[in-house]
């Protein structure tokens, strides 16, 4: 089946500005969306491009060509369906940035299987649950990553494991669960190597032929789920947001067009493959277009993303604003040659307008976009282009995706007029197939089609979009809304602030009372005071942190996302000392 080019971005003047005067976009239909299966979208670009490079994982010295990549990528489905995994079964991947996770991407989805997203940080309870909650046949996990040790977790939640026959593990905690298969060549009790797959895959296609393979994928629809990913709510369990072939292979599509991505590009990954900035914005992005692949290490640093860049003479880079702050801030940042970069995506978390400038000026990146979506519509809905002016690029997430269409609504559901803050709800192909296994979480969350994303959002004329916070970030302070978000672009101003965090903690009189997290750079000093005298005259009364605290780093999850529930609760707790020692 023949796969099109990703294409040219779409004009300025293609995209559906607001009508009405109401806070209502819809994107451009000129590009037909695809209706293709991973497996066969990865098969057109080697195809197109067999003996361009690929993926280059620098700490695992790997390096491949299209046609190598894609040939890999069949092996290890092979192995998949040798080891008796079927269409429709679940395969979790438990690792960090590591060959073995993008080979699992791509042969689950060349074989039908279905990928599911298991976070490096999990411990024992949230794996137990992820991997009882999808009901995953298999897992494909690492040895260890920082002081998570996969083995010996996995042994503890199976303590069966070393009586059990590789591939038919039957456990009490985990009674779907039949093959662990881990990421290095040293046999343990009652678990599969990586390479021991790899090798059932060579024989099964000795055996069968690649053509018995290419009848399993030719039964594959592109509607069919093929990702489960769970996503990290404050309360409550992870849902498992449920994804198709469509969903996510025609979102990288759409980014790598709005980056102006193409096979000549080579694209720095130090954002986690588990999440969708980088399996989806990253690396199908990538495939769409034949645009290189280069991870710098297992887990984000600094100065070895700086190294790949200049070193494999990238031309794109992602990541989130924290990310693109520690390389700005790194003392080795000026030794590093970045000028051949030229675009990338900021996202994950509201990007610091100050922070934005830097990058652009400092980094070379005079391309480089903003993307805005959440896990559940997989996950852009709005992001910029390489031609839209600085001034939108940096207060805004940038204008519709094709084939979407966006309403701001209030609290009753009608759609606000151009420039109001209301709830930002998307509809489309983009929207997920739902939760997995929770049909009521799904009803709560998509009526009539439309996802309601929980965030607060501004429309402009032009149709650019502006995230103002969180429905549950919102706070309230004696009547008045108040918009972290908004806060916190002030305070960045402040040459001293490397980063900071605003949100709202009880108050007696006032119901809620603002807080901020500040985070300085390296070597500087200041006091509360220092910051609230930095914002009187400059923002309302109302709006000045009252209680401002000086961390080292702010909590974050891997991705890079910062907890502000983590930080509103030990600021409720240490509140509460304090009162029970002035009582």
């Amino acid at each position: 089946m023949a796969i099109d080019a990703a294409g040219a971005a779409p004009t300025r003047e293609a995209i559906i500005a607001p009508k009405d005067g109401l806070s209502y976009v819809r994107g451009t239909t000129d590009i037909p969306l695809s209706d293709a299966t991973i497996g066969e979208f990865l098969r057109d670009t080697a195809r197109r491009f067999p003996d361009r490079p690929a993926v280059v994982f620098r700490e695992q010295d790997i390096r491949w060509t299209w046609r190598e990549f894609a040939q890999e990528v069949d092996v290890l489905a092979a192995g998949f369906v040798a080891l008796g995994i079927g269409q429709g079964e679940r395969v979790g991947i438990w690792s960090p940035n590591r060959v073995e996770w993008l080979l699992t991407q791509f042969a689950t989805a060349r074989m039908g299987a279905i990928l599911v997203n298991i976070n490096p940080a999990y411990r024992l309870a949230e794996l137990e649950y992820a991997l009882n909650k999808v009901g995953c046949t298999a897992i494909v996990a690492a040895h260890s990553f920082k002081t998570s040790m996969y083995v010996e977790m996995l042994q503890t939640l199976a303590p069966e494991l070393p009586d059990a026959t590789p591939g038919d593990l039957h456990a009490a905690r985990l009674p779907a669960l039949r093959s662990v298969i881990r990421m290095c060549d040293t046999p343990t009790p009652g678990m599969l190597t990586f390479s021991d797959v790899i090798e059932m895959g060579r024989a099964w296609l000795e055996r069968h032929g690649p053509a018995a393979l290419d009848e399993i994928a030719s039964t594959l629809a592109a509607d069919e789920p093929i990702n489960i990913q769970f996503t990290s709510g404050t309360t409550g369990n992870p849902k498992g947001a449920t994804l198709t072939h469509r969903n996510v292979l025609n979102n990288g599509r759409f980014i790598a067009m709005a980056m102006r991505l193409s096979e000549q590009d080579s694209l720095c990954i130090p954002v986690p493959l588990y999440h969708c900035f980088g399996m989806v914005l990253a690396v199908l992005a990538c495939v769409s277009v034949g645009a290189t692949m280069v991870f710098p290490g297992e887990a984000f640093d600094p100065r070895a993303t700086l190294a790949a860049v200049a070193e494999e003479r990238c031309t794109a880079l992602h990541g989130v604003p924290t990310m693109f702050i520690a390389e700005l801030d790194h003392p080795d940042f000026a030794s590093f040659d970045l000028s051949r970069l030229r675009t990338g995506i900021m996202a994950g978390s509201p990007c610091p307008i100050e922070t934005m400038k830097r990058v652009v000026s400092k980094m070379h990146l005079s391309e480089i976009t903003i993307a805005y979506g959440m896990t559940e519509t997989s996950p852009v809905s709005f992001q910029s282009s390489t031609a839209d002016p600085l001034d939108k690029r940096t207060t805004t997430v940038g204008r519709i995706q094709p084939h979407l269409e966006v309403k701001i609504v209030d609290a009753l559901g009608n759609v606000v007029p151009v420039g109001e803050t209301g709830e930002l709800c998307t509809k489309g192909y983009s929207v997920m197939r739902g939760y997995w296994d929770d049909d009521a979480k799904t009803a709560e969350s998509i009526v009539d089609g439309w996802m309601h994303t929980g965030d607060l959002a501004t429309i402009d004329a032009e149709g650019y979009c502006n995230i103002v916070g969180r429905l549950k970030d919102m706070l309230i302070r004696g009547g008045e809304n108040i918009y972290p978000r908004e806060i916190e672009e002030f305070l960045f101003r402040h040459p001293k602030i490397q980063s900071v965090q605003v949100f709202g903690v009880p108050d007696a009189k006032y119901g809620e009372e603002v807080c901020a997290w500040v985070v300085l750079r390296p070597g500087e000093q200041a006091t509360a005071e220092d910051i609230q005298a930095f914002c009187n005259g400059q923002i309302a009364h109302y709006k000045v942190p009252k209680y401002i605290r000086f961390v080292d780093e702010l909590p974050m999850t891997v991705t890079g996302k910062v907890q502000k529930f983590v930080m509103r609760a030990r600021m409720i707790e240490e509140l509460r000392v304090n009162e029970q020692k002035t009582a």
